[in-house]
């Protein structure tokens, strides 16, 4: 129990969608606290917008509301549920603000509800710079100099007393969002007018810069008494000013002295007894490289990014802990999660070195701005465990999925000198790569430390890697044993190998095993120094023997998904990790190979065995080789997973549910097209092109539009729409390399209705539980669309859809769960797509339609019938609940990237809202997407010639309803001739005021901007909507979206309440339904 007898219920705050800078780390630690808190006896109410975590559950609260993060759902909530206290500190810096809010708006005193862990006076002490900066002043704890300002002018007054550079934090913000680095008057009044914009309280805190120090973190836990436990240290491999999210971080902290680890150990633990923290808490210092002298950059007084990454690293369970902490519990009272022993007071002990990379997007976005600096711009991360720095720096490289296993990129090779000086001075995301380029061509450790600022230290550990890959490549005779041995202690995979020595990889691997090289793993315990503890996970190492593993019972693999990036987000993981517990239902012993330390899959009671590995066919076959499964689960991990079915099934293991050859069917162009034709199923016509000239001849053939895009891709990567052959030969010139081993596949683009199924499949009944039907037509990627359910179909065309997903399935055969998505055009239904894995919509259906998809799937999988399972099959009966999926997106984070939606994903996340009215749905949807819905004021219209028509109905209401309208010459001539009155605005190369003029104002609340010739950013309308980003100001660039955001209007204009629904609402709804219908 509670050591607060008072408590009885508790409320979670969540962080809400994905989005740069605030990722599926805080899935993990509201799942690790709500068990916790349960543990307790304490119920536990939640309140999350993301449909696609573990945390909104049904079964891990218990009440659950998915509904938007707003002061307004807070308070109601609390209102309904009457808990006794709030636990703000798991949901991020989305959590932290919304309890600071009702705090103040008085909620929290009106219903008797008590904030519990940190205090709200230490988390405003921390996030509040001016009130930060007074409390390391009286504790005698240096910072660097600084000044709170509000203003531009401010910021000024203080550069000019200073000088540049200057570091711009705002506060009560995530991700460093809206900060950076100012070496010049322009460059601070830009920086500090986003900073201001983004902090909700417009202060920011301007710094002396400290840029080239090194970065340290202690992660550290503290009770209400005092008790504090330093879970870990973690070092940046870059240098400050380079925002830790975005940089390399290495556990334990290898470059400094044992006596500066004292010092910054002192530091950080005076300041968490001095801000009366309770619970988790990250403290970040500069040290001077060489003299020792520290300063405090930032304390962050919650469970965070850095948390997840010391817990995963230690096998500390960090947030299972704070919560505990949080409803009054000691450190020295918190028991094993086995009831072993206490624990939690124990620091855990290393003797194995963590290497965490960042995955950013810029493989997607290559016309992103890719420096990095104090604003993060990294989707996701790998972290990578091995006995020694340079084999788990290789491990993390290769677990980043971006067809890199080494560190040389052969195309950095035709870089000059003076342009690897100027990126190394300059970090971006390719700087690992750079050093190993310049080391090649003999630049010394020296300069690079020069020009990088990073600790030679890890630039010698490069330099061994480089000299090891030369010494390999020109030994007299390749696989030597003994360099054999040496290159498998540093990291190198086969692959790598192969390259050097001019072989293929399956014959470094024949090689490797006749002379019995093969890795020893290691275990990862809650604390090394306890041989009691139950291991929590493995990690490989090459040096050592290997116990054998001697294990009764079936077991099965589950393959990850790796780290999180645009197209393969979370919601694999929540499949991965119901696949899991489903099969321990089962009573199978239940193992999971993952890298991905922000998630659940990755916790240490998911699984019954966690392997930290990459997910390379190397790496899961030597897995594979130890524990000797009955067989492999791929269809849950996306497309990282089902890319190695095929490795898998040649090395004879087996995959459980689609076979590879189903797999292959519906992944290969002309066997899928050649099974369309044999079930009489239409599909737009396509055809595939090895060439840039097949791919003309191809358009030409079909007719433009057309919709290309390369074979076997993962989120839409480099699909795009083409109006002509000129576009064709640009898109083939720039965005894809056509070969023979990469085809591309060419399509007629049908504009229709788009619609998405996901099923589960016997290989004879199907059960779907809902039909999805996207808002934006075809042409906009489905994870970039909004979405609802139940589809507005006619009774004849859901029977089609139906009918054709059944067929599909049967035909394949498909064992498990498949995606297919569907256009109407002109009342024809087409398919475009099948995939034969879970897709991203499987959570949203899950917990919209309570049926429970995965473990239905991995049933079927195991042998057993969907008759025998009791949801029945066909079409699942329809719930009076709506559901939308809104996208989220972080184009604020990206400078350069064009925000238009196209067949391309750009969508970093997802939230869900649901009612049973349309229109409150929709508003519901806006909110939790992060949207203020503008009931009133000025809109920015700049339509194409093609979409005028289209857009008069929709602009016709808004005017109606009283919005003021802006637009471009040509737009508002048209709306003129229709009796709308619009604001005619210049271009943006015309006489004032234009239309960037009219943006900076402040006074336009929303842009609607379709597109008219190219993405350029010199074009006006990329200017635009790169524009109304940077102020924060809504941009739809589809006139179906803006069709959806009228509705919402209206239903907001009409004075209604949304209904607040918790996940049980959602069934007693259905089930009143059902009922009356069964009368």
């Amino acid at each position: 129990m509670a050591a607060d007898g008072a408590l009885r219920k508790v409320m979670v705050i969540g962080s809400g969608p994905i989005v740069i800078g605030q990722a599926a780390e805080f899935d993990y630690a509201g799942t690790q606290a709500c068990g916790s808190l349960r543990e307790e006896g304490l119920e536990v109410v939640l309140l999350n917008s993301n449909p696609a975590t573990i945390m909104t559950d049904a079964d891990i609260a218990d009440e659950v509301y998915i509904e938007p993060l707003t002061i307004e759902t807070v308070e109601r909530i609390i209102a309904r549920e009457r808990p006794d206290g709030l636990l703000p500190t798991m949901g991020g810096q989305i959590g932290l603000n919304l309890a600071v809010e009702a705090e103040r708006h008085g909620i929290l005193a009106r219903y008797g509800v008590r904030l519990l862990g940190t205090p709200l006076s230490a988390i405003e002490q921390a996030e509040d710079r001016e009130l930060f900066k007074q409390v390391m002043e009286r504790l005698g704890e240096p910072i660097p100099d600084s000044a709170i300002v509000t203003s531009p002018l401010e910021a000024l007054e203080f550069a000019r007393k200073i000088g540049y550079p200057l570091i711009i934090r705002p506060a009560f913000t995530l991700g460093g969002a809206g900060g950076g680095l100012a070496h010049d008057e322009a460059t601070l009044i830009e920086t500090v007018e986003r900073g201001l914009a983004n902090s909700p309280i417009r202060q920011v805190l301007l710094e002396r810069s400290v840029a080239g120090w090194k970065e340290i973190e202690y992660e550290v836990v503290r009770d209400s008494q005092g008790n504090c436990v330093v879970v870990c240290t973690m070092e940046n491999f870059d240098p400050v000013g380079i925002h830790t999210g975005d940089s390399i971080v290495v556990a334990p902290s290898q470059t400094i002295s044992p006596q500066e680890d004292q010092t910054l150990r002192t530091a950080a633990l005076k300041i968490v007894e001095a801000l009366g923290i309770a619970g988790g808490c990250n403290v970040q210092f500069a040290l001077h490289p060489s003299d020792g002298n520290y300063c405090v950059i930032e304390v962050n007084p919650r469970v965070s990014r850095s948390s997840a990454l010391a817990s995963k690293a230690t096998g500390y369970p960090i947030a299972r802990v704070a919560a505990k902490v949080a409803v009054g519990l000691l450190l020295d009272e918190i028991l094993s999660p086995s009831g072993g022993f206490p624990y939690a007071s124990q620091a855990p002990v290393l003797d194995y070195v963590v290497v965490k990379i960042p995955r950013w997007p810029f493989d997607k976005f290559g016309e992103a701005d890719r420096a990095l600096g104090t604003q993060m711009k990294a989707t996701g991360e790998t972290m990578a465990i091995d006995s020694n720095f340079p084999a788990a720096l290789l491990k993390a490289i290769r677990s980043l999925e971006t067809d890199q296993t080494g560190f040389f990129l052969p195309e950095l090779a035709h870089l000059a000198d003076a342009e690897i000086e100027q990126r190394l001075r300059n970090a971006d995301d390719e700087r690992i790569f750079l050093l190993a380029e310049a080391m090649q061509r003999g630049w010394t450790t020296a300069r690079l430390h020069e020009l990088s600022g990073i600790a030679p230290w890890f630039l010698d550990q490069i330099q061994f890697l480089a000299k090891t890959a030369q010494e390999l490549g020109s030994a007299s005779c390749p696989g030597e044993v003994a360099a054999f041995r040496s290159a498998k202690w540093a990291g190198f995979d086969d692959a790598t190998l192969a390259r050097i020595w001019c072989m293929r990889e399956d014959e470094v691997r024949a090689m490797r095993m006749r002379i019995g090289l093969v890795p020893a793993y290691r275990e990862v315990s809650v604390n090394a120094s306890r041989q009691e503890v139950t291991p929590a996970y493995y990690y490989s190492s090459y040096g050592g023997t290997d116990k054998p593993v001697m294990e009764p019972g079936t077991k099965v693999l589950i393959i990850g998904s790796g780290p999180i990036r645009i197209g393969q987000g979370i919601e694999f993981d929540y499949c991965n990790v119901h696949c899991a517990l489903e099969l321990k239902r089962q009573g199978i012993k239940t193992i999971i190979i993952n890298n991905n330390p922000e998630t659940v899959s990755t916790d240490f009671d998911i699984a019954h065995k966690l392997y930290f590995e990459p997910l390379t066919p190397e790496d899961v076959l030597n897995v594979v080789a130890r524990e000797r499964p009955q067989g492999v689960i791929v269809q849950f991990g996306g497309q990282t997973a089902l890319n190695l079915a095929a490795t898998l099934d040649e090395a004879n293991v087996p995959i459980l549910g689609t076979s590879l050859e189903a797999i292959d069917g519906a992944e290969d162009r002309e066997k899928f097209e050649a099974l369309l034709t044999k079930l009489n199923i239409r599909r737009p016509a396509g055809k595939t092109a090895h060439t840039g000239k097949e791919a003309l001849q191809a358009a030409n053939l079909i007719g433009y539009p057309v919709l290309v895009r390369p074979s076997y891709v993962l989120g839409g990567r480099a699909m795009a729409i083409i109006h002509s052959a000129q576009e064709l030969e640009e898109y083939i010139e720039g965005a894809v390399k056509v070969s023979r081993d990469k085809p591309v596949l060419i399509d007629k683009y049908l504009p229709g209705v788009e619609l998405e199924v996901d099923a589960v499949s016997d290989g004879q009944d199907i059960l779907i539980p809902a039909i999805m039907q996207h808002v934006e037509r075809a042409g906009v990627h489905s994870g970039d669309s909004i979405a609802f359910c139940p589809a507005d179909l006619g009774d004849e065309l859901e029977q089609e859809i139906v009918d054709t997903t059944a067929k599909l399935a049967r035909a394949l055969p498909i064992l498990g769960l498949l995606n297919i998505q569907y256009v109407v055009h002109h009342g024809e239904v087409y398919v475009l797509e099948v995939n034969p894995r879970a897709s991203r919509t499987v959570p949203f259906l899950s917990k919209l339609t309570g049926i429970p998809l995965v473990a239905l799937a991995c049933r079927v999988s195991l042998g057993q019938t969907l008759r025998d399972q009791g949801y029945g099959t066909g079409l699942y009966p329809k719930s009076p609940v709506i559901g939308v999926k809104m996208p989220v997106f972080s184009f604020a984070k990206l400078k350069g990237v064009d925000v238009f939606l196209s067949p391309e994903m750009k969508s970093t996340g997802e939230c869900m809202a649901a009612d049973t009215e349309w229109g409150a749905a929709l508003y519901k949807a806006f909110l939790a997407g992060g949207m203020s819905l503008p009931e009133d004021g000025a809109i920015l219209a700049t339509i194409a010639d093609r979409d005028k028509k289209e857009s008069l109905e929709t602009l016709s209401e808004l005017y109606r309803l009283g919005f003021h309208i802006s637009a471009t010459p040509g737009t508002a001539q048209f709306l003129k001739a229709h009796g709308i009155i619009a604001e005619s605005v210049g271009k943006i190369h015309e006489h004032p005021p234009t239309v960037i003029d009219v943006l900076r104002k402040g006074h336009i609340k929303l842009v609607i901007n379709t597109m008219t010739a190219g993405k350029q950013p010199q074009r006006d309308g990329f200017r635009i909507r790169r524009t109304a980003v940077e102020l924060g100001i809504p941009c739809f660039t589809s006139l179906d979206t803006l069709a959806a955001f009228l509705e919402a209007v209206r239903f907001r204009r009409a004075n209604k309440e949304p209904r607040l629904l918790s996940l049980a609402d959602y069934d007693t709804l259905r089930n009143q339904n059902r009922k009356g219908e069964s009368r």
